[in-house]
């Protein structure tokens, strides 16, 4: 609709000079003093007419709201673009040593799913809740709710097309599929679950491959955790464990969570280093070329990206309570407590305090040996 609350403006003809009758209609709750209609009485003369109408088109457009999409979004250009999508993992357990998963499943990560779509479809969106698809797939891996999500809005011309690349069996590796942009459909979005976890991945919302009537030529961006919302674990092993009622999509930060037991809680880190990365390269392509699409596995001989080792600091548990004494109570005898180790140092993190300590016995907590 052009106005939801239109303002509605009739102009008449007649062989006699056009007259104006102006009287209040009701609708949708609002009275509307614009109902034109020919009649035999109230005339107003051409002058007047013209003014009016001028101030009913002015008040039209002011309760319409925009009549454009945001300045940004549409593409103009003349032809759709080729492009080449390669994922990259830096998963490692330098980057991210804290409870890296050796086995049963070791870090790895899920096909990838792209779809290209207009302004009017969202696969995900930060600060917004999961929907059934994205629950199904951030928790299990699974992408046919999704993907029946994205065909159903593809019928009504909001989504373009749907892409998938094959799993990374490490935490470190590529992945790649080669996609056709049109204009209608300019905006890219993509996910990608971390493997194991409980409902966590990392993705894109709503990426312009255009800008105006221009094609991107490059585009690199970093990729972070998400935490779906609907899964309560902390760690890469936590079993299922549903969050009720389901939160709202938010981003895995290196002190949110708050909490110790976070797989990616590192208090001493401002920043989480990237987890992943995509990079998004169009591709000069003749238009008899356009319809074979790649989707495979990168060999690992390409150079991956190179970050600093994350220091991890040893962390220990609570003291245990002070034994009993043992030996003289009024001189010499001794009681001891212990604490055990919760998280191992690595990367030059801080280590390891001492895990037993001595004290000198008081009279009341005092074990004469016989």
């Amino acid at each position: 609709m052009l106005c939801q609350h239109i303002f509605f403006i009739c102009l008449f003809s007649s062989e006699e000079e056009g007259v104006l009758q102006v009287r209040p209609v009701k609708c949708e709750n609002w009275f509307l003093p614009c109902f034109c209609k020919m009649m035999s009485s109230e005339h107003l003369t051409c002058g007047w007419l013209q003014q009016l109408l001028l101030v009913l088109v002015k008040l039209c457009f002011t309760f319409a709201g925009p009549l454009r999409p945001l300045i940004g979004t549409e593409c103009t250009a003349k032809s759709p673009a080729s492009y080449i999508l390669v994922f990259t993992g830096h998963w490692s357990p330098q980057a991210f040593p804290k409870q890296y998963p050796l086995f049963r499943p070791p870090a790895q990560w899920s096909k990838l799913i792209a779809v290209s779509h207009n302004r009017h479809f969202r696969l995900w969106e930060e600060g917004a809740p999961a929907s059934a698809g994205v629950q199904s797939f951030a928790e299990l891996g699974v992408t046919v709710e999704l993907m029946k999500t994205a065909k159903e809005a593809r019928k009504k011309r909001v989504v373009g097309a749907m892409y998938r690349t094959a799993g990374i069996p490490n935490g470190i590796g590529h992945s790649s599929t080669e996609m056709l942009i049109h204009p209608r459909s300019s905006l890219l979005s993509l996910m990608v679950k971390v493997i194991p976890s409980p409902d966590w991945f990392v993705g894109v919302d709503s990426l312009n491959l255009c800008e105006g009537n221009q094609w991107k030529q490059e585009v690199t961006v970093d990729l972070h955790p998400y935490d779906a919302g609907t899964d309560s674990g902390f760690t890469f092993s936590s079993p299922n464990f549903p969050t009720s009622p389901p939160e709202n999509i938010t981003k895995i930060t290196s002190q949110f969570p708050n909490h110790p037991a976070n797989s990616f809680y590192y208090p001493r880190l401002k920043d989480l280093p990237p987890i992943a990365s995509v990079r998004i390269t169009r591709q000069s392509r003749s238009r008899d070329d356009q319809t074979a699409m790649s989707n495979h596995i990168l060999p690992n001989s390409i150079s991956p990206r190179r970050f600093s080792a994350t220091p991890l600091d040893c962390e220990v548990s609570l003291w245990s309570s002070w034994g009993l004494c043992l030996g003289p109570c009024s001189k010499g005898g001794v009681r001891h407590r212990t604490r055990y180790i919760l998280l191992r140092p690595a990367n030059a993190g801080t280590p390891c305090p001492e895990l037993e300590e001595q004290a000198e016995c008081v009279p009341h907590s005092c074990m004469q040996l016989q």
